[in-house]
């Protein structure tokens, strides 16, 4: 596999795969996601989880879009939100403009690859984990 080109072998979609986290309170798909102005930014479509620790690492979000159509995704690391009591919402520690600068990923074509996991880490302000 060349750098930057593939998937990071243990990261993978948990809607697409068997796996399941060791605390079911991990699963964060469906929840709103606001910023930290209470603006809604989207919602968590699904988690790229660490095929061997069980740990979601990233967020797809999707935001904007009509049925679907417009839609787009973008990762956020899990660092980045924090999670609101008895309820199905999330915060990122950002303003929505940031989040929707963030660069953005395409679902479709697999898994978020190693040069677009570096960037959305680096763009976060965050060290890519190893």
């Amino acid at each position: 596999m060349q750098e930057g080109s593939g998937t990071q072998p243990n990261l993978v979609s948990l809607k697409e795969s068997d796996l399941y986290l060791d605390e079911p309170w991990q699963d964060l798909r469906g929840f709103d996601v606001y910023d930290t102005n209470d603006d809604q930014i989207g919602s968590v479509e699904d988690l790229y989880v660490d095929r061997e620790q069980r740990q979601a690492h990233l967020l797809d979000v999707s935001a904007g879009g009509m049925l679907g159509i417009g839609k787009k995704h973008f990762l956020v690391p899990v660092e980045e939100v924090k999670r609101a009591v008895n309820e199905k919402r999330l915060t990122v520690e950002h303003p929505k403009e940031k989040v929707m600068e963030s660069p953005e990923f395409d679902p479709d074509e697999g898994g978020p690859k190693l040069d677009l996991q570096r960037a959305v880490y680096a763009y976060y302000g965050h060290f890519f984990p190893t």
